[in-house]
């Protein structure tokens, strides 16, 4: 049965949590306005959408290919996740300032392939939470089309809002961080499977 709040759950939250894109997007917000930034926030998303395609196309191949193999893609991808979750506590570095010439729709795609958290997310919610259930060409699109729509949610917000973000996280950081975690955690737990053994 489809998890739709550990999918959501999962989406939502690597949408929006610190990471190249939603840094790119801050900075170029931050330095150019959001109007000005609007062709690389559409490259991003373009990009992810791209990515995600790719990513279900090679998870139904590889489940084709190796009918077993989605037990232990399961596991890789709950401890993933759950390395995530403890990562999102744990402080970070503040990124640098973005560059002038990074703030275009083709910087915005190709960082997508070069993004080893949009690749990992990418591999993981198709591996984790679409595949398993769906296979059909229009399930693939139409569930990459809404997380590409989150991600240009997530990415307008922190274009938008980057000096409040970087305020707010100032302050509230690791509160919010640890709830982040813990959301990712549980993600990482329901798609292992841990609950339904609980419950027997």
């Amino acid at each position: 049965m489809f998890q739709l709040f550990p999918f959501l759950a999962y989406v939502f939250t690597m949408s929006f949590t610190p990471g190249p894109n939603n840094i790119m997007s801050m900075a170029n917000g931050n330095r150019f306005g959001y109007k000005k930034t609007l062709k690389f926030l559409l490259g991003v998303a373009s990009g992810f959408f791209a990515l995600l395609i790719i990513s279900g196309i090679f998870n139904i191949a590889l489940e084709k290919a190796m009918p077993g193999i989605q037990p232990y893609v399961k596991i890789f991808g709950a401890l993933y996740i759950g390395y995530l979750g403890i990562s999102v506590m744990i402080p970070q570095k503040k990124a640098k300032d973005a560059r002038t010439n990074l703030n275009n729709y083709f910087v915005g795609f190709v960082l997508q392939f070069a993004n080893p958290k949009g690749i990992l997310f990418g591999i993981t919610v198709m591996a984790n939470f679409i595949v398993p259930y769906y296979t059909s060409a229009v399930a693939l699109i139409l569930f990459s089309l809404f997380m590409s729509f989150v991600a240009f949610l997530a990415i307008s917000s922190w274009a938008i809002f980057g000096v409040l973000f970087q305020r707010f996280f100032s302050s509230y950081g690791k509160v919010v961080n640890v709830v982040l975690g813990f959301l990712l955690i549980y993600s990482a737990l329901s798609i292992s499977g841990i609950f339904a053994v609980i419950k027997l």
